[in-house]
């Protein structure tokens, strides 16, 4: 099959956006898929959830030259070609990867590899500084109009490295964490990614999220069709045809109260809750769910299985950078974290299931998405 590139994106913050994504992409990789975890946003809290911040500021530190004035192509030059292809042998972050587009240098000669963290699972990290290639992109969106090369490279940059990662990895599905930033990083993102969930929180600031999400796709949806039209599909190859898909929403972080509404949550939750498929419905349109019967689409992706809250488990699973269901057979719990997890251990062990139906009902409507041609 074809990669499948997947966003996880909401503008509201706090949402459990990067916990999810964590979750998801472990337990898509333990369903058997090939699955690849991008950092894009730039406060990095995929790459602080997965790795330890001594590997985080290793690969930093090494690459601050290069990202730093007087820049990639000053730094560049003081490599020999193969003590640069070393250096690129090693784990990068998105950002040195992106910063010869940023520069307008050109491309890596040399993928450098991902990170392995699991069995089918592998990371790119994020840097603080991927602001910098935001700043470019406000700068060549409009130039991308007129068809300047440079312009065009610079939007479809993420999308080609992802692919290229991809094809060279086998990778079957992609999963990209964002910011709930709705600027021009998340607008490149979302334009040339393959489809998009949304996780909310029960509560009024989700609704006015879904809102911003919905006029801005419907504005970006327009400019590129614009674009395309100004543009031949020979002079941006590695841009999609298709516009983005939109997979459906998860509840997140609700309060559970069994019994107390169908939804086994808080009234107050319960309540905004059930404003959320009407407001999708409202301010998404709909062709971007082509393909995904509108009862479905009502509906949170994987029913109720992950839309509660975990209490302190994401806490203890970021602190060990391993997803909850790992956490009881975890060998270096220290003793206060060890007595509290073992104590819930089945709890624990349970989130494997409830993530796994959750990636399932993914996969489903993945499959069953009709992209529509731009």
């Amino acid at each position: 099959m074809a990669v499948e590139i997947i966003s996880i994106f909401n503008n509201k913050g706090g949402v459990g956006k990067t916990t999810l994504t964590f979750h998801l992409a472990h337990a898509l990789a333990e369903l058997g898929h090939r699955v690849l975890a991008v950092d894009l946003d730039p406060q990095c809290n995929l790459s602080i959830h997965c790795l330890p911040v001594e590997k985080i500021q290793d690969i930093w530190d090494a690459e601050n030259p290069f990202i730093d004035e007087p820049g990639f192509e000053t730094e560049r030059k003081k490599f020999t070609p193969k003590k640069f292809e070393t250096f690129c042998n090693k784990p990068r972050t998105i950002h040195f990867s992106l910063k010869p587009t940023e520069e307008g240098t050109g491309e890596l000669e040399h993928l450098p590899p991902p990170i392995k963290l699991a069995e089918n699972l592998d990371l790119i990290p994020g840097r603080l500084t991927l602001h910098m290639f935001e700043e470019a992109l406000a700068r060549r969106w409009s130039e991308a109009f007129v068809g300047q090369p440079l312009a065009l490279r610079t939007l479809s940059e993420i999308r080609r490295l992802l692919l290229q990662y991809a094809n060279k990895h086998e990778y079957d599905y992609i999963i990209v964490d964002t910011s709930p930033s709705l600027g021009q990083l998340n607008k490149t993102i979302l334009t040339t990614v393959d489809a998009f969930l949304v996780p909310c929180a029960p509560d009024l600031f989700s609704l006015y999220g879904i809102r911003n999400i919905g006029s801005s796709l419907t504005r970006w949806t327009a400019e590129l069709k614009t674009l395309y039209q100004l543009i031949s599909a020979t002079r941006r190859p590695a841009l999609p045809s298709n516009f983005v898909g939109f997979l459906g929403y998860t509840i997140y972080n609700a309060k559970k109260r069994a019994g107390s509404t169908p939804w086994d949550m808080a009234i107050a939750h319960y309540d905004y809750a059930q404003k959320i498929p009407p407001t999708i419905s409202e301010q998404l349109p709909r062709p971007l769910s082509e393909g995904i019967d509108k009862q479905t689409l009502s509906n949170p992706i994987g029913g109720m299985a992950v839309m509660h809250t975990h209490n302190t488990y994401p806490a203890h699973s970021q602190k060990y950078h391993c997803p909850m269901w790992a956490l009881p057979s975890h060998a270096g719990l220290e003793d206060g974290d060890e007595a509290t997890v073992l104590t819930n251990k089945k709890r624990y062990l349970a989130t494997r299931i409830a993530y796994k139906k959750f990636a399932k009902d993914v996969i489903s409507r993945v499959k069953a998405l009709k992209r529509q041609p731009l």
